[in-house]
């Protein structure tokens, strides 16, 4: 989004109010989510699989809990995804960290792994369906009710009262309950329309990876949004307080500083409705222009980067005629996995694991 993963890291509420992510996450832990088991009954062992769960690779281990994460996006291949692999990087960095073992035989990964189903040991009766069955005691036959379910619908078992909203949905009835008392229908209060001015939100796209010294640079702040659809302008500076563009420029084009080793270059963006604004900042790598013949010598004294070899926290590595450093832990895991992501200076991400020198 940045270009650069420390705005987000420095500053979380840019993508969402840091309580209500604790809050989600909490209640994503502890809840089911039939037919998938929730977090903590895979952790603490409440959950056992069954012979369908077995039959369809999900057993007990780390692997299955990417499987309730987000297994649709990276389960189920024939080889592990790269998200995955970024995962089990970091569950054995922490384990190794906490100094917990990781049993030999653990399934850490989750390809050829098939979607949670009702046949499961996950799928827990917990939300009402209605019964399809058939009743000799009404005179169209149908049954009037509802029935337990191990997959989600809108009404569950938890929640006082949506038994009677299943009944009143499916059947189009009126309850009355044993003292003769009718369920009202409720109708929605619709949200107020409020006419209050919210603050834009500012984003920066740019280049992938490293530039070169000098060489054209082309930012956008096309992203940026407004909730109230207000016209928004547009003020770039750059590190050293220059104005790089000022009114109505969404995009701008400048050259890379010329420099004569790697550096970072830091663009700030200001986005305003008229009223209120906010910013972004996008850092921007710059790769000094090719050293000359003398200089060439100093990179051979670093081992040619391979992805075949281990690399640690701290490794400087010669990739392409650059220097590149493994950075340190956690962000140094990522060294080791997935070279379309993270070969230093060419992934679409190397910058997340390697600092350039």
């Amino acid at each position: 989004m940045y270009g650069d993963v420390r705005p987000l890291l420095d500053k979380p509420e840019l993508v969402a109010d840091t309580w209500m992510n604790l809050a989600s996450a909490v209640f994503f832990f502890v809840y089911p989510q039939p037919p998938k088991p929730s977090m903590l009954h895979v952790i603490d062992g409440t959950w056992q699989p069954n012979d369908r769960d077995k039959a369809n690779g999900l057993v007990s281990g780390f692997g299955v809990t990417i499987q309730i994460i987000n297994g649709g996006v990276e389960c189920g291949g024939a080889d592990e995804n790269a998200q995955s692999l970024n995962r089990i990087a970091y569950y054995k960095e922490f384990a190794n960290y906490l100094k917990v073992p990781v049993p030999a035989d653990e399934v850490l990964g989750c390809k050829k792994m098939k979607q949670f189903d009702e046949g499961g040991a996950g799928a827990l009766p917990i939300y009402w369906e209605q019964d399809w069955g058939w009743s000799a005691d009404t005179a169209d036959g149908k049954t009037y009710s509802c029935q337990l379910v191990g997959y989600q619908t809108p009404y569950t078992a938890f929640k006082e009262g949506d038994y009677t909203k299943c009944v009143q949905h499916y059947f189009n009835v009126n309850v009355v309950d044993d003292n003769g008392t009718t369920e009202p229908d409720v109708t929605p209060t619709p949200a107020p329309v409020t006419d209050e001015n919210v603050a834009p939100v500012a984003r920066i796209a740019g280049p992938v990876g490293a530039v070169e010294a000098g060489s054209q640079v082309s930012l956008s702040a096309e992203g940026s949004t407004d909730a109230n659809g207000d016209k928004l302008t547009y003020t770039w500076m750059s590190q050293d307080g220059k104005t790089l563009s000022g009114q109505d420029k969404a995009v701008v084009i400048f050259n890379a500083p010329d420099v004569t080793q790697n550096t970072q270059y830091v663009v700030n963006l200001t986005v305003s409705d008229g009223t209120l604004s906010s910013t972004a900042v996008y850092t921007l790598n710059v790769k000094a222009k090719a050293a000359a013949a003398d200089d060439e010598d100093k990179t051979t004294s670093y081992p040619a980067w391979s992805s075949s070899q281990k690399w640690n926290p701290g490794d400087i590595v010669n990739s392409n005629g650059a220097l590149y450093q493994c950075k340190p832990f956690p962000e140094g895991s990522w060294c080791n996995v997935a070279p379309a992501y993270y070969e230093p200076g060419v992934g679409i991400a190397w910058a997340d694991a390697w600092n350039a020198l």
